[in-house]
């Protein structure tokens, strides 16, 4: 099978994810979806007069019926997050939106992956996965992919070390009530704390909150500022593209059903999953300390009241 990714929506986040996949080759087709089909077009006449300078790409315009020979579906479609807007805030103009959207893709669907960007994102997978009917391996959100990476950027950007050398998840909800994993955080494969002290700084709590706060609050000060976020978004969208392409077996913390973790149980979260070729295929356990695991029922708790309001 041909490495073909649908995008169903061409605005910022499709748009830019659409430019980032292209820069870095991870795809051999990319088709453009909209409902305002010129826009597509638009974007992909754009796209097409680089492709000199990037690694060899078809991008088209294109249909539902394309998804049926597609590995991977990006659903980004939906009404923007508007200043001072939860992403919560969003769930009921978006579910309709999806509606739709999931019963055109399922009229083709053949073995692609879904992977959702839409916010409300963790219950936008939840609504996917169940009007669809696939295997939940199958149906996967962006999550806190983009959350860890500003979490990883702002400890690096603290402790004066390159980003790289940071490992830390935030988990749970894509939102506000997602939770920072402060217990497993490293440093060159030291525990926060411990590099803390050769670091010399002396880091209190009211620095790791203001850390975290920066974290949860980024969406919304990014919006205020400029009116939307898309180009992390597009690259953490193309992070967990290459990593199904790609079969690389990446650890993510894209969003998935969680069937029984520390007691939670039906509902769709942000957790480190092994990503490959099969789509989110093992969930990974891992040690949280009590806070951590109080506030990750608290997201669950969270997400499935939303869940709720959609009767599903």
């Amino acid at each position: 099978m041909k490495d073909k990714v649908v995008i169903v929506g061409t605005g910022f986040v499709g748009a830019t994810s659409a430019y980032a996949l292209m820069m870095n080759g991870v795809a051999e087709e990319i088709v453009l979806l909209d409902v305002n089909r010129d826009k597509a077009e638009g974007e992909v006449m754009d796209l097409n007069h680089g492709i000199l300078f990037v690694p060899p790409v078809q991008i088209r315009t294109g249909d539902y019926s394309d998804c049926k020979d597609a590995r991977l579906i990006i659903i980004s479609a939906g009404a923007n997050q508007k200043p001072g807007e939860s992403r919560m805030d969003l769930l009921k103009r978006n579910a309709s939106i999806f509606k739709d959207i999931v019963a055109q893709i399922s009229k083709y669907l053949g073995e692609a992956i879904i992977l959702v960007v839409t916010n409300p994102v963790d219950v936008l997978t939840y609504f996917t996965l169940r009007v669809s009917g696939l295997p939940s391996s199958r149906v996967l959100g962006s999550g806190t992919v983009l959350d860890s990476s500003r979490f990883r950027f702002l400890l690096s950007r603290h402790c004066g070390v390159d980003a790289r050398n940071v490992h830390a998840y935030i988990i749970g909800e894509h939102g506000d009530s997602e939770v920072p994993v402060w217990s497993l955080a490293d440093i060159a494969g030291m525990p926060i704390d411990s590099y803390c002290l050769q670091c010399g700084r002396r880091c209190a709590g009211s620095e790791k909150e203001a850390i975290f706060r920066e974290v949860r609050d980024s969406a919304y000060n990014i919006i205020s500022k400029k009116g939307a976020t898309y180009y992390a978004v597009g690259l953490a969208v193309r992070r967990i593209t290459e990593a199904i392409l790609r079969n690389e077996n990446s650890v993510l913390t894209v969003s998935t059903l969680v069937e029984d973790y520390y007691g939670i149980k039906d509902v769709c979260l942000s957790l480190p999953n092994i990503v490959n070729e099969h789509g989110a295929a093992k969930l990974l356990e891992i040690p949280l300390n009590e806070r951590e695991i109080s506030s990750l029922k608290q997201s669950a708790e969270k997400i499935r009241q939303a869940i709720q309001q959609l009767g599903l």
